[in-house]
């Protein structure tokens, strides 16, 4: 953590739902078992308490996880009211088929952040607090990397020589596959530098390819970017 914790009130701990994991990443439950797994950064998403439920070893890693599973779960549902509260001003840049309101969002988010807290508590060993572009785990630790609402999001914060660190950083500790999710920007735009981070993938000995997913809350947020080592 660079030898200072960080800042709790500049954490959104919000978190998606094993069932949207499963469709943001067009995963099988086939693929889950006996297969070990890094979600990063993990957030208050639920899929590491349900994926080893599954039969999977799967890891959460994130940069909160500094703080107690209590405070963050204070934490998330402040937050949960805060961004849904956002949120209503522009509803209509998001499909609601899925959650059909406000609502049903709140529920689903905050079902997420119920079970990984829960899950959290009872295996503290599966969530390492963890500072991109840096993870302490050794090299090809994981079977596959699930990286969710980070990179390419944030591209007005996060500049390019950091994604080509953090992707650096996945690819080593990964052996299989990497599933990053979505390839917009938070105006719904493909991020800027996608084809040139896809170059450098490939010059690691990975195979890269865009991939629609059967999964769209944020419009226009419906592909993942699917990585193979070669």
């Amino acid at each position: 953590m660079n030898g200072a914790k960080l800042d709790l009130e500049r954490i959104v701990f919000i978190g998606r739902t094993f069932d949207e994991y499963m469709r943001m990443f067009d995963l099988q439950p086939g693929e889950l078992r006996g297969r070990s797994f890094l979600d990063c950064p993990a957030g208050a998403c639920s899929f590491t308490a349900e994926a080893n439920r599954c039969g999977a070893i799967a890891v959460a890693a994130d940069i909160a996880y500094s703080y107690s599973a209590e405070a963050l779960q204070d934490k998330g549902l402040a937050d949960i009211e805060h961004t849904l509260n956002q949120l209503d001003r522009v509803r209509d840049n998001f499909k609601w088929d899925d959650f059909q309101s406000i609502e049903g969002l709140k529920q689903a988010r905050t079902e997420a952040l119920t079970v990984s807290t829960l899950d959290r508590l009872a295996h503290q060993e599966r969530y390492v607090a963890a500072e991109l572009p840096v993870l302490p785990f050794a090299d090809q630790t994981f079977d596959m990397t699930l990286s969710a609402h980070f990179l390419f999001m944030y591209g007005d914060r996060l500049d390019v020589d950091f994604h080509l660190k953090t992707l650096r950083e996945l690819l080593r500790v990964t052996k299989e596959e990497i599933r990053i999710f979505p390839l917009t920007d938070l105006s719904s735009l493909r991020y800027a530098h996608l084809d040139e981070l896809i170059s450098f993938i490939r010059s690691q000995g990975w195979n890269a390819e865009e991939v629609r997913v059967p999964y769209e809350f944020q419009k226009g947020a419906n592909s993942m970017l699917h990585l193979k080592r070669v």
